[in-house]
């Protein structure tokens, strides 16, 4: 059987949608927030990737995620994934998102709405039959200016069976295409997602003519179990973002819900369309835009998803890699680190090394300004890796918009003097000079920052490591700056640490000026 949709034609029943909302619900937890052309880099790497929706984002949050999402729409105004904005169920919200999505080829709205009683009671403060009125008539307004609007559940796995079939039924009627049912709070078993994607489908009126959608946040660590259990109970858009970022746990991981559709097609008979080679890149690229690395065991995407330590499981790998290995690192986009770049390497090698790594055409001038920090690298690493390459890079390209840049740091530490920093920074494109002192370097150059660029954050992390082996690998400092209950995390990488330190700090300084530039509106979840 197929579904006839607007975006999507008639929809095989064995393809998966893949709804990407790394931009939307991965973007507004805590010390994630990015800017403009950091969100339009990550939306070219998830259409390198093959999603087929992307969330770019809240349009009535404040000015710069409406000019966020409608940049992205503008991005794909001849073709691409779909481009799609969120929305409460008021007017306004719906006619910003309209507003938004407008310029994208093709185009979705995205309304969401609390069905719980526990929601309905104490957030909402309304009864059903005013949510089942809010329904009727959000859907109603958008489809005036969307033919694709999907339609929400907001904490979907705690209501109550009856009504939520009254409210699918109420959407679907008067126009929704996609029905999402969303585990807002991580509460939900896979026995759940499949009992209530299982009483749709067969209960609600209508349901044969729409595109069912799972979005699972992992509170309990099941966000992908309970997607793998929707898509066996017959939904076929998959609401998830990279690295598994999002609200507190975070929410089901891209990267795990394709590989395991991939690996156990048996189980799981379903098509992605995902460029499984790109998964590694794209996560090590939203983990350099927003700061935050994965852990080393992570699946999929940690180091150490396909290393082996034991005796026994080594032997085993180098016998036949299926004995402990149920996917090729290649398959997702590793590869060994090879010594291919030094000193005497020219410019048309490096640019064609940073095509390989995944970062498409730079403009000359970003080049050179890489370019140049990749030549002053070789001169003092005797080894040049790829990690070497994308952490330089990433602080000269991902960062070139930034308010306040680095431009030099001196520092003089010992045992017998006070600890000195000599600072340079550029600020809104001028040059400033500061010169302190502090308990050590870090501290000193810390100090130095604050007095170009007063500001009361106040630091919660500063955390060291390497970027690759040896005395002379890059140092990555990672630095957590809070501002108002705003919390955010920069990166920095050099061969010497304090330098490293002040560039996380700049970073981490940089983000947060993004933030407050940006209002959460009330009631924000899914």
């Amino acid at each position: 059987m197929s579904i006839d949709h607007p975006n999507f034609g008639k929809l095989a029943d064995d393809r998966v949608i893949i709804f990407d909302t790394t931009l939307r619900d991965g973007e507004q937890s805590p010390g994630f927030s990015m800017n403009l052309q950091e969100k339009l880099r990550m939306a070219e790497a998830l259409t390198e990737l093959g999603v087929d929706v992307m969330e770019a984002g809240f349009p009535i949050a404040s000015p710069g995620d409406f000019e966020s999402v409608k940049a992205i729409a503008e991005l794909y105004a001849q073709g691409g994934p779909v481009i799609c904005g969120l929305a409460r169920t008021g007017r306004d919200d719906i006619l910003r998102a309209a507003e938004a999505v407008k310029p994208a080829q093709r185009k979705r709205i995205h309304i969401f709405l609390s069905t719980s009683p526990l929601h309905m009671k104490y957030k909402l403060r309304m009864e059903p039959e005013q949510v089942l009125e809010l329904t009727v008539n959000s859907v109603t307004l958008a489809r005036q200016h969307a033919d694709d609007v999907e339609w929400s559940a907001e904490d979907g796995s705690r209501t109550e069976p009856d009504f939520l079939c009254r409210c699918v039924e109420a959407a679907i009627a008067h126009g929704a295409t996609t029905i999402n049912i969303p585990d807002t709070v991580g509460y939900a078993l896979p026995e759940d997602m499949e009992r209530i994607f299982t009483m749709l489908r067969n209960r609600v009126p209508g349901a044969e003519k729409v595109i069912f959608s799972t979005h699972n946040h992992n509170d309990l660590g099941l966000a992908v179990a309970n997607t793998i259990a929707a898509i066996r109970a017959g939904a076929r858009q998959v609401e998830c973002t990279i690295n598994g970022i999002g609200e507190r746990a975070g929410n089901a991981a891209l990267e795990e819900i394709v590989m395991a559709i991939r690996t156990r097609p048996d189980s799981v008979p379903c098509k992605p369309a995902i460029a499984t080679q790109n998964i590694l890149k794209t996560s090590k690229l939203l983990s350099t835009i927003t700061g935050f690395d994965v852990q080393p065991n992570k699946a999929i995407v940690g180091r150490n998803a396909f290393a082996h330590e034991s005796g026994i499981h080594q032997d085993g790998v180098l016998k036949n890699a299926a004995t402990y290995e149920i996917m090729t690192p290649e398959s997702v986009g590793w590869t060994k680190s090879n010594l291919v770049m030094g000193k005497h390497s020219g410019r048309a090698a490096f640019r064609d090394k940073l095509r390989a790594l995944g970062y498409g055409e730079i403009g000359d001038n970003k080049l050179n300004d890489a370019f140049r920090r990749f030549k002053d690298l070789a001169d003092r690493k005797k080894a040049v890796y790829d990690e070497d390459i994308s952490a330089l890079v990433d602080d000269e390209v991902m960062r070139d918009n930034n308010r306040i840049k680095f431009v030099s740091l001196d520092v003089r530490a010992g045992s017998k003097t006070p600890p000195t920093a000599v600072l340079e920074l550029e600020v809104d494109g001028t040059l400033h000079t500061a010169t302190a002192t502090g308990d050590g370097p870090v501290d000193a150059t810390f100090i130095a920052i604050r007095s170009i660029f007063a500001h009361d954050a106040t630091l919660r992390l500063y955390s060291v490591g390497a970027v690759t082996e040896g005395t002379d690998a890059q140092a990555r400092v990672t630095v957590r700056l809070e501002e108002g209950g705003k919390m955010v995390d920069g990166q920095g990488a050099d061969t010497d640490t304090i330098v490293a330190s002040a560039r996380a700090y700049i970073h981490a300084l940089n983000k947060l000026l993004v933030k407050r530039t940006r209002t959460e509106p009330a009631a924000l979840s899914a």
